[in-house]
């Protein structure tokens, strides 16, 4: 491979010969933008606006956007980007990686392609690795877009969600990869579309995509949401229904697989938590647990649906017989049963929304990145994320010498000659950047450190403006730093004067790590711009990669040459054993991050679907046709799963289970008897069934007007929505955690995690559709003009809750035309029974 690559050139090398033209062509358009005003030069951006507006192509429109933005940042920065840093600035444009060493400037880069998609309006997002370096890129490279006449915004921690929504407004925004993807989360999970702060994922460029892409895609983003609360109320949930008596108070319907109270159970209900209307929208939560309570204690059977085993709930598989770890009944349902059984509740905090960085960088329409090290990972990049590497050579040839390790038999003796080797340094007033794979390793080689009285710096992580000021003072004479190897990056060391003449800024590595990017990264700290510079990694066969990876060749040769403590050796042999130990966690770790992403692939499709449809009800859909597609989705299924293959003799309990159970849905009670549907095919029955749901729907509709009816419908359909959708991810997230053991079984994780998992989501879909449709029937009007809670000023809306003015809900009028049951509630909205309301009068 390295002599193909000597004949015919690397990859990157064929693929940057293809860019030169580009770049030619701009170092021709040069001349003519020094001569333009400020003003003419600020015009510009108005006339690619214009040409991009009128059908016009942003590749078209490159040449000339990079050398108006290249004169500009030399007029207003004092920067002039040189031709390696046009190079990298189109590689992102094209959405790839350009892998640039340290001190290239990365930075400026990013301004020509951030410029040129700027022109689009669409949005450009620049994602920084923390919250200083946003802000200090947003304010230094801000003053070349506000002159082109581009908004630049950024999103830090602190801001509120109209700062946010400011901010994300703006033609180029800065920010860390945590905000942006915990933004896109929350804007999936609000009830009013303006609550949004995020506009249509545009155009990305990652700095540090190494890091970001990488090392940080083991770990998901999580919303939690504290569960106390909730926790508590499965235990007094549980405490009522363990009182209440069958028949009497519920009944069960083992076909629909659902347990309900009667109109006395509900009495109870009402009277035990002190509501005055328990079908009411406000207490859709203790109607969550009550519902969950009933069925872990009167349908749930211990040691046959379950078991407890070691004071933990464990479901039993119904075709098995086996024991399902980890898997954990959805929808609150395992809750209600450790309530049930006295062991401890699970999950005090509740997951809310949840996704990992690989799908939500991957939603961008263009991605691209940038870093030091990206081309150990280039297949990772280009299998999970679709990118390829180009390797942009240096504006200067490096100058560094990366000298050979030194291998010790011991840490103590490794430690030892470290110091040694600091102290040395330091006399000739040579910088030394000392890295760590630890703070606790930082900490113990300051502690040898200040027993020899050698003065120096301990870089602290926990703040980022401390952390880039103290990095970047390492290149001065006589400066030493202990840092961890990730520590400071994003900002340069700049040498000072006489550094360049003592060797420049000697790099010391403590040990290798278990990637080698992150030591090239450590090394890449010196030597930036052509300047002079030195490094060697220290090692010893004590070193966790080297216990755990390292080869026994290696030990054998060391056990032969009888190396003493404050011994060393170096060789080629040596350094290809490291190599391979570090390569070989490489590919572990790329294992555990692919295993990771495809469970969340599972998850994700399912994402997708409920966000697109969850955005399409924020957006306005009229959901009409909708409900009365759930209606009859309603009773078809409650109909084929109460009568189809029912045995003559069982015929007529069915009949009356079904219409019981629709009662607790939509039927009014007298509404339909069990002898008028007796006898008849089940499609008859549906027809008998839908007619009388439609016919209340239309009187509904009437009653409280087609606009107001729409809102309440968008209201509790997305809230519905998102309760089911958070207790689905509680389960698939455990189901996650047990399916592991599935490969004892022969069976595959994944795919048995996507069978489990679409089926868990079906059933999913089929609860949303049913509380929906229950909540819609059930829920009472009130028409008023309310605060949006937690969102937009006054707007003229329908509130869904229970306790309201009585004598204002009279004057809405009553129909006399309905057939209204006495245990009906009364439709004037009191959240009385009709008896004891209006039917009284």
């Amino acid at each position: 491979m390295g002599m193909l690559d000597k004949m015919f050139g690397s990859y990157s090398d064929r693929e940057v010969k293809r860019i030169i033209p580009i770049i030619n062509e701009i170092d021709k358009l040069g001349a003519e933008m020094e001569k333009l005003s400020d003003q003419q030069l600020k015009d510009k951006t108005f006339e690619f606006r214009n040409r991009y507006n009128n059908g016009e192509d942003l590749d078209d429109i490159l040449p000339e956007a990079f050398a108006v933005c290249r004169e500009a940042s030399t007029r207003v920065l004092g920067k002039k980007h040189y031709r390696e840093q046009l190079i990298g600035g189109v590689v992102l444009h094209q959405g790839r990686i350009a892998e640039m060493k340290t001190g290239e400037g990365k930075t400026l880069v990013a301004t020509l392609p951030a410029y040129l998609n700027g022109i689009s309006g669409k949005g450009v997002h620049i994602v920084t690795v923390n919250d200083y370096l946003a802000k200090r890129d947003k304010e230094e490279m801000g003053k070349l877009y506000e002159f082109l006449g581009l908004k630049t915004g950024v999103i830090v921690h602190e801001l509120n969600n109209d700062q946010r929504r400011e901010s994300y407004a703006a033609d180029i925004t800065y920010g860390t990869n945590n905000e942006f993807g915990f933004d896109y989360l929350r804007d999936n999970m609000v009830i009013y579309k303006e609550e949004r702060v995020q506009r249509p994922l545009n155009f990305c460029i990652v700095d540090e995509v190494d890091s970001i892409l990488i090392d940080e895609a083991r770990t998901p983003l999580i919303i939690s949401g504290a569960g106390d609360k909730s926790t508590e109320l499965y235990k007094i949930a549980d405490f009522f229904v363990k009182k209440l008596k069958e028949e009497e108070d519920y009944t069960i319907d083992e076909k629909a697989h659902a347990v309900m109270l009667t109109d006395i159970g509900v009495e109870k209900a009402e009277k035990a938590f002190k509501i005055d209307n328990y079908a009411d929208l406000a207490h859709i939560e203790l109607q969550h647990h009550v519902t969950q309570a009933l069925k872990a204690n009167f349908m749930m059977k211990r040691d046959k649906d379950y078991m407890v085993k070691d004071n933990q709930i464990v479901i039993v598989d119904e075709f098995t017989g086996r024991l399902m770890e980890g898997r954990r009944y959805s929808d609150g349902l395992h809750q209600a049963i450790e309530a049930k059984e006295g062991v401890k509740v699970q999950r005090e905090s509740k997951t809310l929304a949840t996704i990992t960085f690989q799908n939500y960088f991957r939603m961008y329409e263009t991605l691209a990145g940038m870093t030091g090290t990206a081309l150990t990972e280039e297949t990772e990049f280009r299998e999970i994320y679709g990118l390829d590497v180009i390797v942009v050579q240096t504006h200067r040839p490096i100058q560094r010498m990366d000298k050979p390790d030194l291998v010790y038999k011991s840490a103590k003796g490794k430690y030892q000659a470290i110091v040694d080797e600091i102290i040395e340094t330091h006399k000739s007033g040579q910088p030394v950047l000392v890295g760590t794979t630890s703070i606790e390793k930082s900490e113990y080689i300051s502690h040898l450190l200040k027993r020899k009285g050698v003065p120096h710096k301990v870089l602290n992580a926990k703040y980022h403006e401390q952390e880039a000021e103290i990095v970047s003072r390492a290149g001065e004479l006589g400066n030493i730093t202990i840092a961890t190897n990730m520590a400071g990056r994003g900002t340069d060391i700049k040498l000072a004067d006489g550094v360049r003449e003592v060797g420049g800024l000697k790099i010391i590595g403590t040990e290798r790590h278990e990637s080698r990017r992150i030591d090239n990264q450590l090394r890449g700290r010196s030597g930036r711009q052509g300047d002079p510079g030195e490094s060697r990694f220290y090692i010893s066969l004590e070193d966790d990669l080297m216990r755990i990876f390292g080869s026994d060749k290696l030990q054998g040769v060391v056990e032969r040459l009888g190396l003493k403590d404050t011994e060393a050796i170096e060789s080629k042999m040596v350094s290809k054993s490291i190599e391979n130990a570090q390569k070989k966690v490489e590919g572990n770790n790329f294992d555990v991050r692919k295993t990771l992403l495809g469970y969340d692939d599972v998850m994700n499709k399912q994402r997708e679907i409920i966000y697109k449809q969850r955005s399409e009800v924020l957006e306005g859909m009229n959901l009409k046709e909708q409900i009365r597609d759930m209606i009859e989705y309603v009773i078809d299924s409650a109909v084929d799963s109460h009568l189809n293959n029912v045995t003559q003799g069982d015929y007529d309990k069915e009949i009356d289970a079904l219409i019981l159970y629709l009662q607790d849905i939509y039927l009014p009670q007298g509404s339909i008897s069990a002898k008028d549907i007796k006898g008849l095919e089940s499609d008859d029955i549906k027809e008998k069934l839908y007619d009388i749901a439609i016919k209340l729907y239309e009187e509904k509709e009437i009653n409280i007007g087609d606009e107001k009816i729409r809102e309440i419908e968008r209201v509790i359909l997305l809230r519905v929505v998102d309760t089911k959708w958070m207790d689905h991810i509680d389960s698939m997230d455990h189901l996650k955690q047990g399916i592991g053991l599935r490969a004892y079984r022969q069976q595959d994780p994944t795919q048995a995690y996507q069978i489990e998992g679409s089926n868990m989501f079906e059933d999913m879909i089929h609860s949303i559709k049913v509380d929906t449709v229950r909540i819609l029937f059930h829920t009472k009007i009130e028409v008023e003009t309310p605060q949006r809670e937690s969102v937009i000023g006054s707007t003229k809306t329908a509130a869904v809750h229970g306790q309201n003015n009585k004598e204002e809900q009279k004057q809405q009028p009553v129909r006399n035309d309905i057939k209204i049951g006495r245990n009906d509630p009364c439709p004037c909205g009191s959240g009385k029974k009709y008896k004891s309301c209006c039917g009284k009068e």
